[in-house]
């Protein structure tokens, strides 16, 4: 028949055959035929991904856009702040003047709210730095920017896939270690693990703030990028370090799919904030509010002691003379050595000598050893020992009037810019070593961080210091 004839010419099944010659034949028409003469419309995500990921603009975006992110975290915050830092002030001066003289009134003003009501300023720039997280998470940007890293990552001893985790370090560091599972090579995780302190987290924002405020107040945006910054290029050098004499190995290549470009979501947005703002909010009841109690207990007591007792008789003869010049310079003293005698005071006189070669007197050494519990708790610490000026009650006031027992001040822009650095780099918290101690299997390496970046703060700190000297 036709059909076997067809099949015997052709080789193949007859219905095959005439599906074949049927496309063809369309095929062939459309050809002869069809025009195309729409262009391909393209989407937002092939518009911008061409700038955002080149190998020339990327990089420069990237530090736009965390220039962005903390210029608006400092001066949109500063109008809350500014409203939290008055409503803590008036209820401090409430209080003050309804109590009686005491203990518990020192307690109160001095311990609670100096301390807790130091660091709950900060909450609206918590929640501003999580905003714009969340805002470059949500819309893909932040996929890119791991992109555009990879090749430096490269090149400094880190996988592609430890930006993520990396990042997630801005807001906090135990989960952003928890994340570095997602790494198949055991060494590249453990490098990530090792450097992903260096990466400033948001508890250490609180320090940034306040001392920003105080002696840099026109130039925020710059000095915590500076901050920031100097972070990330210690991450990346201490990788190196770590790959050439811990764990070597082979580079891997780094695939990822790109998501596409989304508008984030309010509820999403908003979800994000408020749950880590509740975080923040749980500290000031928590671990701030009992390391405050603690901080004031040690400062404030013994109550009496020889030196502190002949000092205030002396203050009681300057009153007798009407000599209020000598009364105040002499309760300046006598408030000096009551610190010195407490017991928060020989705790402090212990490490000085550590910390004095890069400018830092007992009671920011005291401040920093409560920081190891959580970066915060500097702020609440520095909130009860420093007294300052009596006529402010705002911390950074108070640190611009510190005074050091001869008469100088206790702080200055460079001593404030050394100890940010130092904040930036030295021990992480409590819970972030307990992190990297169960996720790398062993205390080693937990005590292997606190002891390289408490060296490396005190070397960087010291330079630091030494380059700012002679400027």
């Amino acid at each position: 028949t036709e059909t076997h004839r067809i099949e015997a010419l052709l080789k193949e099944d007859s219905e095959q055959a005439f599906t074949n010659a049927r496309y063809g034949f369309i095929a062939g028409a459309l050809r002869e035929t069809f025009e195309e003469n729409l262009k391909k419309q393209r989407n937002i995500t092939e518009q911008i991904d061409p700038v955002v990921t080149n190998k020339y603009l990327g990089y420069p975006i990237f530090l736009l856009l965390m220039w962005l992110m903390f210029s608006g975290t400092f001066v949109l915050g500063a109008y809350p702040q500014a409203w939290i830092e008055a409503g803590v002030g008036w209820l401090g001066e409430w209080l003050g003047s309804i109590m009686a003289d005491g203990p518990l009134k020192d307690l109160l003003i001095d311990g609670i709210i100096g301390g807790v009501g130091g660091v709950i300023v900060f909450l609206p720039n918590i929640m501003l730095l999580y905003l714009f997280i969340a805002l470059m998470e949500d819309s893909g940007y932040m996929a890119r920017a791991a992109f555009i890293m990879d090749k430096i990552m490269h090149k400094m001893g880190l996988h592609g896939k430890s930006f993520i985790p990396l990042i997630m370090g801005f807001g906090c560091t135990v989960p952003s270690i928890m994340a570095s599972r997602t790494i198949e090579s055991r060494n590249s995780r453990m490098i990530t693990m090792l450097v992903n302190p260096l990466i400033s987290c948001s508890a250490r924002l609180p320090v940034y703030i306040l001392l920003v405020g105080a002696f840099f107040p026109h130039y925020g945006g710059l000095v915590m990028l500076i901050i920031y910054m100097t972070g990330i290029l210690l991450t990346v050098v201490m990788a190196r370090i770590f790959k050439r004499f811990l764990f070597p190995e082979e580079d891997v290549p780094f695939v990822m799919e790109l998501p596409p470009y989304r508008q984030p979501t309010a509820k999403s947005v908003v979800r994000h904030t408020w749950q880590k703002a509740k975080q923040y909010l749980q500290k000031m009841g928590g671990i701030i509010l009992i390391a405050s109690i603690i901080i004031w207990f040690l400062g404030y007591f013994p109550c009496h002691t020889e030196s502190t007792d002949r000092m205030e008789s002396v203050v009681a003869q300057a009153q007798a003379a009407g000599n209020e010049k000598q009364v105040a310079e002499l309760t300046r003293r006598l408030k000096v050595a009551h610190q010195e005698d407490s017991y928060i005071g020989h705790i402090g006189k212990l490490i000085e000598p550590v910390l004095r070669p890069i400018g830092f007197d007992w009671r920011i050494g005291v401040s920093l050893l409560t920081g190891m519990a959580a970066k915060e708790v500097v702020v609440s610490t520095m909130g009860v020992l420093y007294s300052g000026d009596e006529q402010s009650s705002d911390l950074p006031d108070k640190l611009q009037a510190a005074t050091r027992p001869d008469g100088t001040p206790s702080f200055s822009p460079l001593t404030a810019i050394c100890l940010m650095f130092f904040v930036l780099i030295y021990f992480p918290c409590i819970a972030t070593i307990t992190a990297i101690k169960n996720e790398s299997g062993s205390w080693k390496w937990g005590l292997f961080t606190i002891l390289y970046t408490t060296t490396l703060a005190w070397i960087v700190t010291f330079l630091v210091k030494c380059v700012g000297e002679m400027i």
